[in-house]
């Protein structure tokens, strides 16, 4: 019994250690993903949609600048708020792996080694590609700011939601009424479904974003959740 209980704790301590690591792993996975997927759209779009091409990603990259820049003025914030996040996306996936000086140093044309020169080559091929991906990756990191500026919604309409749901729950304790783990749970993993798909959505939209309805949307939704999910909480804690 002694060895049982002490490797039992020796896991529990070993996944209390290594929980953020896996997180970090996680996060990490989940911003290659979406990076993926947002250099695959925007790329689609530039080479099939778009008139102008890659001009037709700046563009979009312009207004939703202009938007965000509007919504964090209005907050009383500064254009730091959004542009912030799109900066450090950029710096970590262009500027930490060198990409970034080495695109200047091709540009100005100084004299270069024979790897440099092959390098160079392979970089002019897929220069539009590349162009794609950063600037799609500047878009990403603005839109992931505005993202953040709705999170005091957010929280305010899932407290709102809770404290119905816990009302509602209390209600229910009273009378005696049935308890559902299963709607508990559904309304739970829905919360989920609706941050991660919503946020990821909105993230790689190829197109301008109506923040206001979407974002107002997407709080409206978990709100009602989390009230189906607290009517239901266990009755007997």
């Amino acid at each position: 019994m002694g060895s049982r209980n002490t490797s039992f704790h020796d896991g529990a301590l070993a996944r209390v250690l290594l929980a953020p690591f896996k997180l970090g792993f996680a996060l990490t996975l989940g911003l290659a993903g979406l990076l993926l997927v947002a250099w695959t759209v925007d790329w689609v779009f530039v080479a099939h949609v778009w008139p102008g091409r890659v001009e037709g990603l700046r563009t979009l990259l312009a207004e939703e600048l202009a938007a965000g820049t509007a919504m964090a003025a209005r907050q009383g914030g500064s254009a730091a708020a959004v542009t912030t996040p799109a900066n450090a996306l950029y710096g970590l996936v262009f500027e930490a792996t060198g990409l970034h000086e080495m695109g200047q140093r091709f540009a100005e044309g100084a004299p270069m080694s024979i790897p440099d020169t092959v390098v160079r080559s392979t970089w002019i091929a897929r220069q539009e590609a590349i162009e794609v991906a950063m600037i799609g990756t500047q878009l990403l990191g603005l839109r992931a700011g505005i993202l953040v500026r709705f999170l005091p919604l957010l929280a305010l309409l899932y407290a709102v939601g809770a404290a119905e749901g816990l009302s509602q729950r209390a209600i229910r304790r009273a009378q005696a009424a049935r308890e559902s783990a299963s709607l508990y749970h559904r309304a739970k993993y829905g919360q989920v479904v609706v941050l991660a798909l919503g946020g990821s959505v909105l993230l790689v939209w190829p197109a301008p974003v109506a923040w206001g309805l979407c974002a107002g949307v997407g709080a409206v939704m978990v709100g009602a959740l989390a009230a189906g999910q607290w009517a239901y909480y266990k009755k007997h804690v």
